[in-house]
């Protein structure tokens, strides 16, 4: 799933009527309601405050509202869109001034889908991964040859020079056995808790 960085604005105008989308990351699925009053007090006069959001490490948690729009012509379309990105922990409003021409159901359908998935361009993302992590300890000797090893298969988080030079790693792929091809030359090692492993997009 992926995530959103930060609060992401885009316009767009569709027959004299003004779109503007919105996505806020969500912490926690109490903040929707916080977003939308937000955003009701920024745009204060707009005609139509529709919205979607998903929620969860699957996003399991979905929300879907037409705010006076013809029934699912507006927030089932927006939720559509972000389900198709594979996001998640967002919420996506998008405001309407009415321009007085009428689009009609099929219209409006394609009007909040456009103002959703071009906002979604112009959004920045995150993966989150659990990687697993070890200590490793070795000798001063093989600092060079395990720098050289790990640069591009891990990250090294911690680096302690005592009686023998111990590194604590992440591995950046787990499907490969960072430990496997080193084991011999390591005087002890030992896997730690999982990390969480932020990745942009």
């Amino acid at each position: 799933m992926r995530y959103l960085k930060d609060q992401t604005t885009h316009q767009i105008e569709i027959n004299k009527s003004k779109f503007i989308a919105i996505l806020y990351p969500l912490q926690n699925i109490e903040d929707i309601p916080l977003y939308l009053d937000e955003t009701k007090k920024a745009y204060p006069k707009a005609n139509h405050y529709c919205n979607a959001s998903f929620f969860g490490q699957t996003a399991e948690h979905a929300t879907a509202s037409d705010d006076g729009e013809p029934s699912r012509t507006a927030g089932v379309p927006i939720l559509e869109v972000l389900r198709h990105h594979d996001v998640t922990n967002i919420l996506c409003v998008v405001i309407r001034y009415f321009g007085g021409v009428k689009l009609g159901s099929g219209g409006l359908v394609r009007a909040y889908t456009k103002a959703t998935a071009d906002v979604i361009k112009k959004a920045k993302f995150y993966e989150k991964k659990m990687v697993d992590s070890y200590e490793i300890t070795f000798d001063y000797s093989l600092i060079n040859q395990m720098d050289s090893y790990l640069e591009k298969k891990a990250t090294v988080l911690e680096k302690e020079f005592l009686t023998h030079v111990t590194y604590k790693i992440i591995n950046l792929d787990n499907q490969f056995d960072i430990i496997a091809d080193i084991e011999y030359q390591l005087l002890s090692y030992k896997k730690l808790e999982p990390q969480i492993l932020y990745i942009d997009q």
